[in-house]
């Protein structure tokens, strides 16, 4: 198996977003493997604010929405790791993306040259994974590198 030293920790500022960050640690734990915390502006929502600012021309725009947001979120990142693993932040870069949010997963685990990449499965029900499928299950199928689905186990336990 390869040495993993690059790790890829994909974060969307839910309940699960710290499970994830202590499961990316704890792999990278006794290795000298860095952690790339990872996030995506969902280009769905860019979408909705470019088809509002048609409505509003000059009040609402796009452009200023991504840079806000990735400003924001940047932020709550740097404060989320440092009040919650200040002695990894050494080794913790943040990136920020904006698209489908398992295609910038995979594009991103491309770009930083990821060894493995670390996401929850939020375990939504099956209708929902029909209808939509699931960002985790995509990128189960496409990564280039190998996966490790965090999971809650209140969420999944009993499940069949």
């Amino acid at each position: 198996m390869k040495k993993i030293e690059k790790i890829l920790a994909c974060v969307d500022f839910s309940q699960y977003t710290l499970m994830t960050m202590e499961s990316a640690v704890a792999l990278a734990k006794g290795t000298r493997a860095r952690i790339v915390v990872f996030n995506a502006i969902n280009q769905r929502d860019v979408k909705n604010v470019e088809s509002l600012s048609h409505f509003h021309p000059g009040k609402i725009d796009a452009e200023i929405y991504v840079r806000d947001m990735t400003k924001e979120r940047l932020e709550k990142l740097d404060l989320f790791i440092e009040t919650n693993f200040p002695d990894e932040k050494t080794r913790m870069s943040v990136s920020i993306d904006v698209g489908i949010p398992w295609e910038s997963i995979i594009r991103a685990a491309k770009t930083h040259d990821a060894d493995l990449i670390v996401m929850a499965n939020k375990g939504r029900g099956n209708l929902s994974r029909v209808l939509f499928g699931s960002a985790a299950e995509k990128v189960f199928r496409h990564s280039p590198v190998p996966v490790v689905s965090v999971r809650d186990t209140d969420t999944f336990k009993g499940r069949q």
